[in-house]
């Protein structure tokens, strides 16, 4: 069965069940600081089951695209060696919020199995909660009962709380759960072993297909459970391990989800896939990855150095590596895969098919950049190698700043020493990711207690913001926050005028004031749909009436920004076509930031035109057109833009300025009419990343400021260069007469570097077979650095270590000749980290050649000095 009508027959048979079918929300999570990436079917669910919002449908069906790389389900190293994990992956799955419970839900699991799918039921084995002492739970005698009488008892298992136990985090919505098991081995194997006995093992054959968590209980911050006032079902079953199956193969790889881009790697590579295991695991890797990336890329998550962006990186550079050390591609390959993952998964998944170009710009650049950090990093690995003869173990330190620094990974350091007959000392390069770890640990470090409930309601708190910034109010809820040299609060009201940060534009400000005494509110958030306003200490009366009030002046220039962005949106699309897409934006007091999806620089004269187009449409004065609780579909069809990475409910927000315009789907705040932005401005364009530019802009008041700034600038150069009539033709003049004198003062500082020479040949001093010269210079540190090199070619094992001081700030110079550096072990880069400290200060660089910088100029001599007493101790 292909696995397109594997999905399509999941979906239609819970269509005939009274599901609703629901879309794949995005991978990335834009709006929940617990998470960073939807890694269960369950998580655009999760108020739900928290009881923060109300169901749109008691019975929901769905595939929900995933990604497990990082914290709690950390499958990225088992990836590509075994047959079945992978980081991105679809879970299909089916709920009910207060409706149905583990009796249909477990006969549902059987019939679409074994009726519709046509499983073989002697090959289907199933667990249940065996009960846990800790949290006081028996047995779910329930689960065990509905089971039992519709498959044989001996097919029936009791499981741990660790395998049939869900639970969400270390708080929140959990419960028994039954898992559906599958046996895949021969007869000949079934026969020497029952399946039974290695369910749960690990055994490749026998494996989890369909996870039934029937939610009943919330883990509270002291690890008790309380029952849930509703009981719920969450089902997960993993679709390319069901593929597996239905197309009678014994790994996830060999189904045509991933065969057609092994095969097109094959192509590309020119190896074979099931010849070589390392070359197979190679191709799992990167068909795997490709997958993963390119749905981060898609919802609008680019590789980056920071949280979810650094996951990405990662999982892309381990792809890169893969077919660098594994299939000999030195060249970006990666990206000529992106058309036939698209061609397979464009239809289910439409975001891929309209980002597709973005995906291979972003996935060939970021390769690009790779490859050219493993060049170096097998560069610097040969430098040590030459500059450690004798030994064969790669000190841990050198390993990990080879990792942590230019993320070279340590397992192909180990390959490369491996080739040279040499080993890496693990322990001590596992001893600083330790540390480091612990160091990330520490700084993430934090304690969120359980909320305190001081008023029951249903559903969420009612945000009033649009319409005025103060409201009375009562706290329905608290919790207290510890972080590191921190503690705080964080309140949820029962209705409130403060917009939590969402969308690219910040949280509001202000306070709660109660009889004449404020509390102020930091910042406001949202999370699991509960709007939380952030204070340092409570109110002294948590319990009574308050009166919450806006910064007026911060969401007033707030909304000045965030509708003059959705008026640059349109004239980017007006100036440079209608391929632009916005891939990220932040709205705040100060200034607007937009990135947006272009393969070329933003001209000036492009900058210019949008910029006329935008204050244009502010004087205007184009009144706003809001339309609130509008039907997905008609927004839409009133040409609203859904940006893809984002997640819609079924009724959406309308925010519109000339129908003919502006027309955007946004939850934020706007101005009544775009002549309260007053002016705007364009700061800066650049390159975030491939396709993708980023334009930092301001408005009303910044913008006058902004003009007003640059008016005096001119003004004060009138006053510099009077009797001048043009001002930039005297400025050009200026700048050209001196770039004339610098050359002309480089030329003199190495006429003297030369003129140097001869007293530096005369200075040198014997040390073994060594010749040491320590010298104080007064030059530019191009010309030290020339000079240096020059005095390399003059003179034969040669340590050369001078010194400066401009402006009260001292540098330092070493350069070691190359028999010096192999030979004798000398390093420069080490040893000037040593006498820095005589100049109060620091440095380094290569083993030939490195520099420092201090801020004693006393300490030189004394730099001189220990730089003479090391050499003379290494002899």
């Amino acid at each position: 069965m292909d696995s397109g009508l594997v999905r399509k027959t999941f979906f239609e048979f819970f269509e005939s069940k009274k599901h609703k079918i629901f879309p794949s929300a995005p991978m990335v999570i834009k709006d929940d600081p617990t998470l960073m990436f939807t890694n269960a079917g369950m998580n655009q669910f999760k108020n739900i089951f928290l009881g923060n919002s109300a169901p749109v449908a008691l019975r929901v069906a769905n595939t929900q695209k995933c990604l497990r790389v990082s914290g709690k389900h950390n499958d990225l190293e088992e990836v590509g060696h075994d047959t079945y994990h992978h980081t991105m992956f679809e879970m299909l799955g089916n709920w009910s919020f207060g409706d149905y419970f583990k009796k249909e839900a477990i006969a549902w699991a059987r019939e679409l199995l074994t009726e519709v799918y046509k499983i073989e039921k002697p090959n289907l084995y199933v667990t249940v909660f065996g009960g846990d002492l800790e949290d006081g739970l028996e047995p779910d005698s329930d689960a065990f009962g509905f089971w039992k009488s519709i498959v044989p008892e001996e097919r029936i298992l009791f499981g741990s709380k660790k395998d049939n136990f869900w639970e969400m985090g270390e708080t929140g919505p959990c419960g028994p759960c039954s898992e559906i098991h599958i046996d895949l081995r021969e007869q000949s194997e079934k026969t020497k072993i029952p399946g039974r006995d290695l369910v749960n093992t690990g055994h490749p054959e026998v494996i989890e297909i369909w996870n039934l968590v029937f939610i009943e209980f919330n883990r509270k911050a002291d690890n008790t459970l309380e029952k849930l006032p509703s009981q719920h079902v969450d089902t997960g079953m993993g679709f390319e391990r069901l593929n597996m199956v239905l197309q009678g193969v014994k790994s996830n790889y060999d189904t045509d989800i991933f065969q057609g881009i092994i095969q097109e790697i094959a192509v590309i590579t020119g190896k074979k896939y099931r010849e070589q295991e390392p070359v197979n695991i190679a191709m799992r890797v990167i068909a795997d990855h490709l997958r993963a990336v390119a749905f981060a890329i898609a919802d609008g998550q680019l590789p980056s150095n920071i949280r979810a962006g650094y996951v990405i990186r990662r999982i892309l550079r381990r792809a890169i590596r893969y077919g660098y050390t594994f299939l000999g591609m030195q060249e970006p390959f990666i990206y000529k895969l992106v058309p036939t993952l698209v061609n397979k998964m464009g239809e289910p998944f439409p975001e891929i098919s309209s980002q597709k170009e973005l995906i291979i710009n972003v996935i060939e650049q970021e390769e690009i950049a790779f490859l050219k950090t493993l060049s170096l990093g097998i560069k610097k690995f040969e430098q040590y190698i030459q500059s450690h003869s004798g030994k064969s173990v790669i000190d841990g330190a050198f390993a990990f700043e080879l990792f942590d620094t230019y993320g070279f990974p340590v397992d192909l350091t180990q390959l490369m020493a491996k080739e040279k007959d040499w080993t890496v000392d693990m322990e001590s390069f596992n001893k600083g990711l330790e540390e480091q770890k612990a160091r990330s640990r520490q700084a993430a470090q934090k304690n969120t207690g359980d909320w305190i409930i001081l008023k029951h309601t249903s559903g969420k708190s009612e945000f009033v913001g649009y319409d005025k910034l103060e409201a009375n109010a009562q706290i329905i809820r608290y919790r207290k926050i510890a972080e590191k040299k921190k503690e705080f609060y964080q309140i949820v009201l029962d209705q409130t005028p403060f917009y939590a940060e969402s969308g690219g534009q910040v949280g509001d400000r202000g306070y709660l004031e109660q009889n004449g005494k404020r509390t102020m509110i930091e910042d406001t958030q949202k999370e699991n749909d509960l709007i939380i306003h952030m204070v340092s200490e409570l109110p002294e009366d948590i319990t009574g009436n308050f009166l919450a009030v806006v910064d007026k002046q911060k969401r007033l220039l707030t909304e000045n920004n965030h509708s003059a962005t959705h008026l640059m949106h349109a004239a980017l699309r007006n100036v440079l076509g209608t391929h632009v897409g916005q891939k990220g934006s932040l709205v705040d007091e100060n200034r607007l930031r937009f990135d947006f999806s272009h393969f070329a620089k933003v001209s000036e004269e492009e900058i210019l035109q949008i910029e006329k187009i935008v204050n244009e449409k502010i004087r205007e004065n184009i009144p706003l057109t809001e339309k609130r609780k509008v039907p997905m579909k008609e927004a839409l069809e009133m040409g609203a833009m859904a940006l893809f990475g984002e997640k819609y409910g079924e009724e959406v927000r309308v925010i519109t300025y000339d129908k003919s315009y502006s027309v955007e789907l946004c939850g934020g705040t706007h101005v009544p009419a775009t002549g309260q932005i007053g002016l705007f401005r364009i700061v800066s364009e650049g390159a975030i990343a491939a396709g993708v530019r980023r334009i930092e802009a301001i408005t009303a008041i910044k913008a006058e400021e902004f003009i007003n700034d640059h008016l005096k600038i001119i003004d004060d150069l009138k006053a510099i260069f009077k009797g001048q009539k043009d001002i930039v033709k005297a400025v050009q003049s200026l700048s050209e007469q001196n770039s004339l004198l610098q050359k002309q003062v480089a030329a003199m500082n190495k006429e003297k570097g030369l003129m140097l020479k001869n007293d530096l040949i005369k200075s040198s001093q014997k040390i073994g077979d060594i010749n040491f010269i320590a010298y104080k210079v007064d030059l530019d540190n191009d010309t030290i650095k020339d000079l240096a090199f020059s005095m390399k070619n003059e003179i034969e094992n040669l340590f050369l270590i001078l010194g400066s001081v401009t402006d009260g700030k001292v540098g330092l110079t070493i350069l070691i000749s190359d028999t010096l550096v192999t030979d004798k072990g000398l390093n420069a880069g080490q040893m000037i980290r040593e006498i820095a400290k005589e100049i109060n200060g620091g440095g380094g660089g290569q083993s030939h050649f490195a520099t420092a910088g201090g801020k004693n100029p006393d300490g030189l001599n004394k730099a001189f000095e220990k730089a003479r007493k090391m050499i003379s101790e290494l002899l």
